[in-house]
């Protein structure tokens, strides 16, 4: 996979969903809540107004809906700007 995001734009691979069970029960995947935490694999150059402060291979927190997921070869990613991530985790 070759995919250089532009501008202040983000790459990021989402953390897996949790497997949660109710009672011997598992919650079908349509039913798990999206992760909010994930990987960043690739950064884009920035802009002239935003100095790129996220780097491949942060581990990061972003919003619930935030972010445009694409699928590549049966994974799925999310691209978002870099003003959408929340925090990064040390």
């Amino acid at each position: 996979m070759n995919i250089k995001p532009l501008a202040d734009r983000v790459l990021v691979k989402p953390a897996a969903a949790e497997e949660k069970t109710v009672g011997g029960i598992i919650i079908p995947d349509t039913a798990k809540e999206k992760p909010l935490q994930g990987s960043v694999l690739a950064v884009g150059n920035g802009t002239k107004d935003e100095e790129m402060v996220l780097k491949a291979g942060d581990t990061v927190l972003y919003g619930k809906y935030s972010g445009t997921e694409i699928e590549l070869e049966g994974e799925k990613y999310l691209i978002m700007r870099q003003s959408d991530v929340l925090a990064v985790l040390g």
